[in-house]
């Protein structure tokens, strides 16, 4: 008889929770966040084991790793996705495990995308780019700030960027002002170094991607911004179509209807929030630089406002970012915007609610 495993994941333990196929729960157990412990709780009905089944937190990779290393197979639970019988008196973690392993049970359980182990860490390294790129952010206005307060000069941001330590001491009379100046400029420098060692390290793997490098064609994607959509899209394939993918991305609108009336809003969050932040930096590059673009978004902003009209140009290129990495084709913005024979791609495209898409594309 198979066995479905639950594990309910935290930062310094791991519940474990063994169910049969039957539903009869067999042994439950807290153990320390520790492989070889969960291994050896494991290891007496690893024949049996049909499906492990881990919550989605912040700390699963050496889990996920470590337990298929050891054969497991492991899928990923989608916490976004859950609805946990909201009639339960009380809950604990031994409930939270064996909800996971009853889902997994009743083939019910929304999955999220294992990324693949040789992606992941530089995925995460562009992850850790944009953190450095706002306190450095933060640092340059600082001292902007600080010039015009004490000065009352303006000075260029292009100016800020290339400036050395000793000349911004050098800008103010008091020695309080001329060492704030001066760290200020020295941690922009260090920043600036990191940020570009971490691109040229991720450019030197992804950049050589056929994904990306088709992304290159699309309007408003660039360097920062093709990486970000290459690593968090991983295979475009994995999504049915373009209406899931671009819901994936958060480009569509959450909403839920019955009889024709709105009755209320499904889950906003469900998707990539990456991805949700590149295609809408890509609309605005887009509708200034792509004269296509700028039409489809005056005529949507005269119909609605800025807001919906950004995002709607969001949708048009996460489509079309689909269909390039999926079929490997060049960019054609005549089916992106339609002409007069051929539709675009928003008019082929289904527009899912958000988060509708299969629960294996959820992250």
């Amino acid at each position: 008889m198979k066995i479905l495993v639950g594990i309910d994941l935290h930062s310094n333990n791991a519940l474990c929770g063994l169910m049969d196929e039957n539903g009869r729960r067999l042994v439950h157990k807290k153990l320390p966040g520790d492989l070889a412990a969960i291994l050896q709780l494991l290891q007496p009905y690893q024949q049996r084991i049909a499906t492990i089944a881990l919550e989605s937190t912040f700390n699963w990779y050496w889990l996920v790793d470590g337990l298929q290393d050891h054969g497991y197979h492991v899928v990923l639970a989608n916490p976004a996705a859950m609805q946990p019988y909201s009639g339960m008196k009380h809950t604990d973690d031994v409930s939270d495990a064996c909800f996971l392993a009853e889902l997994l049970r009743l083939n019910l359980l929304p999955t999220g995308h294992l990324c693949d182990r040789q992606t992941r860490p530089v995925r995460d390294r562009l992850r850790r780019r944009l953190p450095l790129v706002r306190q450095r952010t933060t640092l340059i206005l600082s001292f902007k700030s600080l010039h015009e307060r004490t000065l009352g000069q303006r000075v260029p941001l292009a100016r800020v960027k290339t400036m050395s330590a000793a000349e911004a001491q050098a800008r103010f009379a008091e020695p309080a002002d001329q060492l704030l100046a001066g760290e200020q400029i020295t941690l922009m420098a260090h920043q600036t170094d990191a940020i570009t060692k971490l691109e040229a390290h991720i450019l030197g793997v992804a950049g050589k991607w056929p994904a990306y490098q088709r992304l290159q064609e699309l309007p408003g994607i660039g360097k920062i911004l093709g990486l970000t959509i290459a690593l968090e899209t991983g295979d475009a394939k994995r999504f049915a179509d373009a209406g899931n993918f671009a819901s994936y991305c958060r480009c569509v609108k959450s909403l839920r209807q019955s009889n024709g009336k709105k009755k209320g809003e499904n889950n906003r969050k469900c998707g990539n929030t990456h991805l949700a932040w590149a295609f809408v930096e890509a609309a605005h590059f887009a509708g200034r630089a792509d004269a296509q673009c700028r039409r489809f978004y005056d005529r949507k902003q005269q119909q609605t406002n800025p807001l919906i009209a950004t995002k709607a140009l969001a949708c048009k290129l996460a489509k079309a970012a689909w269909h390039v990495m999926a079929a490997d084709v060049p960019y054609d913005a005549a089916r992106v915007f339609g002409s007069g024979k051929t539709k675009g791609f928003g008019e082929t495209g289904r527009e899912p609610a958000q988060g509708s898409g299969p629960p294996s594309q959820q992250n």
